[in-house]
């Protein structure tokens, strides 16, 4: 089994996509850890404001059966529908157990996930003693070391009933 962790992403009818993309990625992976949701401003494109979470789960799927699968789910949810006007889900493997460099046309780890906080503050939320793989440094000291200006809030959030964002990261 293979540790893995996807960046999701919504900045279209952002709460209910979220939450239908958690439904196929428990359907398709089984249990999953969900970090805090964060609320956070586009990066290179101009738009309305994302909800971005990460997401750690065990799989058997081979990276490109996981890519393809991913690409399924995102699909299903309007994602290239060809009058679209934002993303209704984007869902990218960032960690595939401890990979690095490029497979099957992927880099991993994905570079965005040093980029951008709204990848590396939910990772480091949801698994801060992880070791990066092209580094060794945990995902906790590499959202320490981050240095960007990008707008990030965490917001309250359901799945299922269960709150995903604690109280205390809210105040």
């Amino acid at each position: 089994m293979m540790q893995v962790y996807l960046g999701l992403g919504s900045n279209i009818e952002r709460e209910s996509n979220i939450t239908r993309g958690l439904d196929a990625l428990q359907a398709l992976l089984g249990p999953l850890d969900v970090s805090p949701v964060f609320e956070s401003e586009a990066v290179g494109i101009v738009s309305a404001p994302f909800l971005n979470l990460v997401v750690g789960a065990r799989t058997e799927l081979s990276l490109q059966a996981l890519d393809a699968a991913l690409k399924t789910i995102e699909s299903a949810s309007g994602r290239y529908a060809p009058d679209r006007q934002g993303l209704t889900l984007d869902i990218d493997i960032l960690l595939y157990g401890d990979w690095h460099g490029c497979h099957a046309g992927l880099t991993l780890p994905r570079p965005e996930l040093r980029k951008n906080a709204f990848v590396l503050w939910p990772l480091a939320e949801l698994a801060p003693q992880l070791r990066l793989p092209d580094s060794g440094d945990t995902a906790h000291s590499a959202w320490q070391a981050y240095a960007s200006t990008q707008t990030l809030a965490p917001v309250p959030f359901a799945w299922h009933g269960q709150a995903l964002t604690p109280p205390a990261l809210l105040s």
